[in-house]
């Protein structure tokens, strides 16, 4: 694998940092890899695009799943998101999830994440959609990912991980054979570092959340602008299933004009027994599906567009009053201040909610151990295409994805270090060209991407529409190429520029990925080609970068992943720890 030679417009690094891994993100995968990472004593560097405790994992509402309960078992979650990941998960990377999981975690408890308990002591578990078992462990109710947040970048701090943030990673570094030899980033605002430098590393952890941002309605946090998926792009880095974006069914409706992050309303309500409506107070999912209001995310999301259509209206609601204020108030305070912040108090009316995009169950495509198809450089959670999610995640299963594959990472980079595979010395990177390959986009272009996306390729797709987004996303790459190579200018370098020229890549890809499916199936919805075709859709859509910055697609020949890395040894299982 070569790298494309694309790379973003910036100045040259001015300062720079050695290490023995770089981890970009901090996030649950990001700190969990970080730890892992350090207590096997490599040097580890966490560079983070805001604080450490700003990233998606903090907005996980509903909690983590794991077959800790009694009578649950790995293998009824092995099949609970086999289930929800209509037919394209990797077996084998969702039964490392589910028979590792449990286990990670423990450790994450014995890491400091405190989980709320029932009467006896023993973890509480609740249900959502798609599980058959009470398998959801949360916390304060509906601040799960907060918690693991708080533990995670307490743990950092006590054992004294080095961390650079506010800090918007640019580009991969890379050696004379094409190994990741570290990053460079941007740091915003003063400190110990401030302006482009460089973190030099033989091993790099990309970790750096999703891309919700690509779309005008998200649950996504602003930094959520696909800027791991478009680095490892530039890189030369294969990325798969970018189609599969799952739209969260119940997201707390503003308006039809209301963009960026949307407050959630979690799984766990339902999974509580709140109840779908229509404005006649009609249950619509009832008869749909075997689960009703908890089948998997990309049927209930389908279920409400439907009757939105049907009764041409912008959103439904979940009915979840007779809950009482005591109810409300200790499950679920988090949903309950957001709503009444909204002039909605679900203790007294139904919540309005309409599907928004939510979680990218594509991105970076890894082998079980979290190795991209560029050697050095890894992958996991969210901007990492595992395996694990298949056409749809399971709901509370990325929670689980990102420690368990941050975990199989660190323990795969410290056997490598053993080995000697990976360099004790910091690599040399090979040095930039002085003219920029790449144009940027004006600022103005994230907001003019976020409509074309939501216009084109959003819950509802079609042929016509999503030719639309590609011609209308075709231009804008078109207009900024054009003035580059006409008189040498682009847009000034920057966070605004380098975020919009980051969502257009990826939004790019994922168009010529959605157009190349013409089938329905998981959380790709197809209106021209409304069934599940197995016969010649039951494969991945492997995409990368041409120099020119056009995506190459390609389909795999089967549901099976080809290796990323060919001969590689197998890295040993985490133990306890």
């Amino acid at each position: 694998m070569t790298s494309t030679g694309i790379r973003l417009h910036a100045p040259a690094p001015g300062w720079s940092i050695a290490a023995d891994v770089v981890v970009v993100g901090s996030g649950v995968a990001g700190l969990t890899a970080a730890l892992r990472c350090e207590a096997a004593g490599l040097t580890t560097v966490v560079v983070t695009k805001a604080r450490l405790d700003d990233g998606s994992t903090r907005w996980a509402q509903g909690g983590i799943a794991a077959a800790l309960g009694e009578g649950d078992t790995p293998e009824q979650h092995l099949d609970d998101t086999l289930v929800a990941g209509a037919g394209l998960c990797d077996e084998e990377a969702v039964r490392l999830l589910v028979t590792e999981g449990p286990d990670a975690v423990r450790r994450l408890i014995s890491t400091g994440a405190h989980f709320d308990t029932d009467g006896e002591g023993g973890i509480q578990l609740t249900r959502e959609g798609g599980h058959h078992r009470r398998r959801i462990a949360h916390a304060g109710g509906d601040a799960t990912g907060a918690e693991i947040s708080r533990a995670l970048v307490e743990a950092v701090r006590v054992r004294g991980v080095r961390t650079v943030e506010n800090a918007l990673v640019l580009d991969l570094l890379t050696d004379a054979d094409g190994r990741a030899a570290g990053v460079t980033l941007h740091v915003m605002g003063e400190g110990q570092h401030d302006g482009v430098g460089a973190v030099h590393a033989p091993a790099v952890v990309l970790a750096t959340g999703g891309m919700g941002q690509v779309f005008s309605a998200t649950t996504n946090p602003s930094v959520s602008t696909g800027d791991g998926v478009a680095l490892a792009l530039r890189a030369g880095a294969e990325v798969s299933d970018l189609e599969f974006v799952q739209f969260h069914p119940t997201v707390l409706f503003l308006g039809a004009d209301a963009e960026g992050q949307q407050p959630l309303v979690s799984e766990a309500v339902r999974g509580e027994g709140a109840h779908l409506v229509d404005g006649d107070g009609v249950r619509f999912m009832a008869g749909q599906h075997e689960l009703a209001e908890l089948a998997p995310r990309d049927i209930v999301a389908k279920g409400i567009m439907r009757r939105m259509r049907e009764q041409d209206a912008e959103h439904m609601f979940l009915d979840a009053r007779h809950f009482g204020a005591r109810m409300w108030e200790r499950r679920f305070p988090t949903i309950l201040a957001a709503c009444r912040a909204h002039g909605i108090d679900p203790v007294t009316e139904p919540i309005p909610v309409a599907p928004a995009a939510h979680y990218a169950s594509g991105g970076v495509r890894t082998d079980s151990h979290g190795r991209t198809t560029v050697p050095g450089l890894y992958a996991c959670g969210e901007v990492a295409c595992t395996g694990v999610h298949g056409a749809n995640r399971l709901a509370s299963n990325s929670l689980l994805e990102g420690l368990v594959y941050a975990e199989r990472i660190a323990v795969g980079i410290a056997r490598e270090r053993a080995d000697g595979g990976l360099r004790a010395r910091v690599p040399r990177p090979v040095p930039y060209p002085e003219t920029p390959a790449h144009p940027l986009l004006a600022p103005e272009a994230r907001f003019a991407i976020q409509r074309i996306m939501t216009d084109g390729a959003g819950v509802l797709r079609s042929a016509a529409s999503l030719a639309t987004a590609a011609d209308r996303l075709e231009r804008l790459h078109a207009e900024a190429r054009g003035a580059l190579e006409e008189n040498g200018k682009t847009a000034e370098p920057g966070v605004d520029t380098w975020e919009a020229t980051n969502l257009l890549c990826v939004a790019r890809v994922l168009v010529a990925a959605a157009r190349l499916r013409e089938e329905t199936r998981g959380c790709h919805w197809r209106e021209d080609h409304a069934e599940r075709d197995d016969t010649h859709w039951r494969r991945h859509i492997v995409v990368r970068l041409n120099p020119d910055g056009t995506p190459a697609v390609h389909t795999t020949d089967t549901a099976d992943f080809p290796p990323t890395s060919p001969g590689a040894p197998e890295a040993p299982r985490p133990q306890e720890q």
